[in-house]
């Protein structure tokens, strides 16, 4: 079996080095990819390797076969100059259903993701290869993506399928699908299972590259290892999400941005009212027995914290003092983003491990205070661990805290909450106590009620098309 696992990498690499539309990028290379019905676009991306060297890579993704031109029946049917720009602030999960209903408003949408998830089938890819975690930036990514086509949703299928819990057959699934062998190619035209099984097999050469560190793939998720195996083959996650977003056809206007670009291990940290100090995400969230174990995020599913979150922030990954706090810089593009954007949109999600890592950095909190556009926190419709006993002017001074960095030793500032936040729109019976009073006194006197829903398995969420439709009154009537 691993030789002729062996066999079959050492063919897509013919591939990557002999056909003509697919080339192995070099220092300043121009690689043209064989993706069918997509518009000439270049994009330049500059990023550090394990080495320190910066790369630079241009990419052009041209028409190659049969299909004239991309098709968008799902996209926003209004002109994208027209469209309004947002940036969301959001986890892996919880904004998803959202993004898909968002995109019929407008697909200039900034999608700005954290890199230090650890727990799931995540933490196995970076516990062998390192390298931030791509689960969240993954599962938009396949949100987002087109499926107006039987191969839209063929490549959607391949991309988010699993493999089964049981180690051994998850193993021999993984060795059928990166063979090519599997049904899941189905439907999946000669140049796009080409791209995607090359970069499929060098994430299996890489693993097999490193025999000191066995690999489970129980539960692994496709679209992860072909994440992973385009990030270690560019040295860059920019890279790896551009060839991800053209393979997955999501609309250029459309970003999915990790907030901090780098090709290295994130670990974040949190500190506790009490002093005490928990590393990890996943030891802060929803602490398991086993990466294996399926994941709750409810309030019943762990155990309570000793007390309420004071601060996230980054730890070192490296070196003797894995506690020494660390501070990576912001993702230009996503300050970029922030500048132009027309309304600036904190997702329901994770308080503290999916939100506010992204605003604790350098940069955000200036840009943000500095805005008068529409900034609107979607309250959560339950609480879970991180968040027990908060009321809705609790998340207003989470946020606030940490733009600001209250906390921190570095870098503080002191802009009231109504600077970061000016709307707040709230799920209809949801768990979480709406203080108006407290509100007001944070300068906050938008809220906006919105219809949401029961799901049995996370409870009141907000309803998609209610969520946008508020937001449309929002932007119309600022």
């Amino acid at each position: 079996m691993l030789a002729h696992v062996t066999q079959s990498f050492a063919g897509i690499c013919q591939i990557l080095l002999c056909h003509p539309n697919l080339l192995v990028p070099s220092l300043n290379s121009f690689i043209p990819f064989p993706l069918s019905g997509f518009r000439s676009h270049s994009i330049h991306y500059s990023s550090g390797s394990r080495s320190s060297r910066y790369r630079s890579i241009s990419f052009s993704l041209m028409a190659s076969s049969g299909r004239s031109s991309p098709i968008h029946s799902s996209h926003s049917c209004i002109p994208a100059t027209h469209q309004p720009s947002l940036v969301v602030f959001s986890g892996g999960t919880a904004f998803n259903c959202v993004a898909e209903e968002l995109k019929k408003l407008t697909t200039r949408v900034t999608h700005v993701l954290p890199v230090s998830d650890d727990g799931g089938s995540t933490s196995e890819i970076v516990r062998v290869l390192g390298g931030p975690a791509v689960g969240d930036i993954r599962s938009r990514c396949l949100r987002l993506s087109d499926q107006s086509t039987s191969e839209a949703l063929a490549v959607r299928t391949l991309l988010g399928h699993r493999l089964p819990l049981d180690a051994q057959k998850s193993k021999l699934e993984w060795y059928a699908i990166v063979e090519g062998n599997h049904g899941l190619w189905k439907g999946v035209s000669k140049p796009y299972g080409e791209t995607i099984r090359a970069f499929l097999a060098y994430f299996q050469n890489q693993i097999l590259r490193r025999s000191e560190d066995a690999f489970c793939f129980s539960n692994g998720s496709i679209g992860n290892f072909f994440f992973a195996g385009a990030r270690t083959f560019f040295q860059s996650l920019d890279a790896a999400i551009f060839l991800f977003s053209r393979v997955s056809d999501i609309p250029i206007e459309s970003l999915v941005l990790p907030v901090i670009s780098t090709n290295e291990r994130l670990t974040l940290g949190c500190e506790l009212w009490d002093g005490t100090i928990i590393r990890g995400q996943n030891k802060i969230s929803h602490p398991t027995n086993g990466w294996m174990e399926p994941i709750d995020k409810g309030i019943t599913s762990c155990p309570a914290l000793p007390t309420k979150i004071k601060r996230v922030f980054y730890m070192s990954s490296e070196g003797s003092n894995l506690s020494h706090e660390v501070f990576p810089d912001v993702n230009p593009t996503v300050l970029e983003q922030l500048k132009n954007a027309d309304c600036i949109i904190f997702a329901m999600g994770s308080l503290f491990t999916s939100i506010c890592p992204s605003l604790v950095l350098l940069g955000v909190g200036e840009i943000i205070s500095s805005r008068s556009c529409p900034k609107v926190l979607m309250l959560n419709g339950t609480h879970d661990r991180e968040t027990s006993g908060f009321n809705a002017s609790c998340f207003v001074t989470a946020i606030t805290d940490a733009l600001n960095r209250t906390h921190g030793n570095h870098n503080c500032l002191k802009n009231p909450p109504n600077r970061y936040i000016n709307a707040l729109m709230v799920p209809r019976d949801g768990q979480i106590p709406v203080d108006v009073g407290h509100l007001t006194s944070q300068g906050i006197y938008n809220v906006v009620t919105v219809d949401s829903f029961r799901d049995p398995k996370v409870g009141t969420i907000f309803d998609p098309k209610s969520l946008i439709q508020a937001l449309v009154t929002l932007l119309i009537q600022t």
